[in-house]
């Protein structure tokens, strides 16, 4: 997934307690830089900061990261020359989601049915509607304009 120009995740979206793998194919790369370093913290306040030299590759500069708990992922890249790309003085900032766990059922809630019945049923309803707007939409102007005819049987 790309997320932003030259920068891609192995992932649609980034999850707490989650490894990472970020591609960069950014203007060190283009440049030809020998060694690329990812520049990394969390949070508004840049938690935990750290420094990772990045594997060259052909489809660009590759390094896994292990995601906290936290809000955001921030990070910018630099070269062995000291050369930087932070994104315009603004650095890369991606939101961090929760772990879902809404769709575990405990032994102490209830379970039932009837909210996914009364969805089936929408669902039917939905599917047979589209289907009769389907026939009146491609049969009436066939009708109407005489072009319509039925198949005879022969017997």
């Amino acid at each position: 997934m790309e997320l932003v120009k030259n920068i891609f995740f192995n992932t649609d979206k980034l999850v707490e307690n989650t490894t990472v793998k970020i591609s960069y194919t950014g203007i060190l790369f283009q440049n030809n830089a020998e060694e690329v370093y990812i520049h990394y913290g969390f949070g508004m306040n840049w938690n935990g900061t750290c420094e990772k030299q990045m594997e060259k590759t052909e489809l660009g500069f590759q390094v896994e990261i292990d995601l906290p708990e936290d809000e955001t992922f921030n990070f910018c890249f630099k070269d062995n020359n000291d050369n930087w790309d932070n994104n315009n003085c603004e650095n890369y900032i991606f939101p961090i989601e929760k772990v879902q766990n809404t769709l575990v059922v405990t032994e102490q809630e209830e379970f039932s049915l009837t909210p996914s019945r009364r969805l089936r049923k929408s669902y039917i309803w939905s599917k047979k509607i589209r289907l009769a707007v389907y026939k009146i939409i491609t049969y009436i102007p066939k009708l109407i304009s005489g072009n319509y005819k039925r198949k005879i049987k022969n017997v």
